[in-house]
């Protein structure tokens, strides 16, 4: 992500449901997991290579991803039956819990979700500070919530889902358009 942005200075990174934060100032921090929740995921890893799925598998701190989005809808659904056959008795075991999102299905370690990330970043900030969450998974909504009444929450999807987002603008156009007026200070 960080050749991608671009930018200097950096801004501060939140990934893996709030697992992961890399400051400002460089110093990146990642857990804390339990020794059985990361045999877990890499059990979770190994079943999956296994059935022949390392290509869309993804590995991040905390959890391991499913990704079948592009792929007919008979191959998502034996994909689908066969994770949830293959990852239950690991989550069982191991603490974890799977949850689905738009294009994949994820096994991770409990605990952490998108929401505590906004929290965390706004209960650091100053309160007139102005917020924004744009998201497009339903994984994005613990955000979505976490933003009620300290910001705006926005759906960024083609077509509309339900959502407790404040607003749903369509990408790339509505995207563009948002970050021109919000980058402008019109909003905030």
């Amino acid at each position: 992500l960080i050749p991608l942005l671009g930018l200097d200075p950096l801004p501060e990174i939140w990934g893996s449901h709030g697992w992961e934060r890399r400051f400002r100032n460089g110093a990146y921090r990642v857990g804390p997991f339990e020794e059985s929740a990361l045999r877990g995921l890499a059990n979770a890893d190994e079943w999956a290579e296994a059935q022949g799925y390392k290509a869309q598998c993804e590995k991040k701190p905390g959890s391991v991803a499913l990704h079948w989005r592009g792929l007919d809808s008979e191959t998502v659904r034996q994909m689908r039956e066969t994770a949830q056959r293959g990852w239950g008795p690991l989550a069982a075991r191991h603490g974890l819990e799977i949850r689905g999102f738009d294009g994949g299905l994820e096994i991770r370690i409990p605990g952490r979700d998108k929401g505590d990330a906004v929290l965390a970043l706004l209960s650091e900030s100053p309160p007139d500070t102005a917020a924004a969450y744009l998201g497009d998974d339903t994984t994005d909504e613990d955000a979505f919530e976490a933003m009620e009444g300290r910001g705006l929450s926005v759906l960024v999807r083609t077509e509309p889902r339900e959502s407790c987002a404040d607003l749903w603008i369509r990408p790339p156009e509505g995207l563009l358009a948002f970050l021109d007026v919000w980058g402008s200070g019109r909003i905030g």
